[in-house]
């Protein structure tokens, strides 16, 4: 996980004002570093985490927002820096999308607690995960959940070249 960090801090320190114009959206996967609110909205309603309550979200939202931080995460940060609104989380979503809501500016798979091997490994082990039982490859399961329901946008063999030119 330090890797990963240290690769989108690079990333997002190398970028520059022209550069943040190539993205459009942000997907984002991992544990409470970038969880914008899957844990929250996945905890039982009746037993809340502790992101859900005070002093959580108090500096920057000034209220809890089920990120495990008073203020903004990582992946809000980047978005930022990308001007780019901060990314949505998965489940709060994928609730809204029922409604008529979209996903055009990214979507925030991140779970805190998440593993990257499966619940089996760890239970093998001795090893019990009191947090949760998400797992990457429960994120890579919902990414894929969502590529299935976004409309794709038709690529013409020009656009496409001139897309290739672009990040030589």
């Amino acid at each position: 996980m330090a890797v990963a960090c240290a690769i989108i801090l690079i990333l997002v320190a190398s970028t520059t004002a022209s550069a943040s114009h190539c993205f459009d959206s942000i997907i984002s996967f991992g544990d409470s570093l970038a969880d914008t609110g899957n844990y929250f909205l996945l905890s039982p309603p009746n037993n809340p985490p502790l992101c859900a309550r005070p002093p959580y979200g108090r500096t920057f939202f000034n209220r809890p927002t089920g990120r495990s931080s008073d203020g903004r995460l990582v992946i809000d940060f980047i978005a930022e820096a990308f001007g780019l609104p901060l990314v949505e989380s998965y489940i709060s979503g994928r609730n809204a999308a029922e409604k008529g809501g979209s996903f055009s500016k990214g979507v925030n798979f991140a779970v805190a607690g998440a593993t990257t091997l499966d619940t089996m490994f760890y239970d093998r082990r001795g090893i019990h995960n009191r947090v949760t039982n998400v797992t990457l490859r429960t994120q890579l399961n919902w990414f894929n959940q969502f590529l299935a329901v976004i409309p794709s946008k038709p690529v013409s063999l020009t656009n496409y070249a001139l897309q290739q030119n672009n990040f030589k």
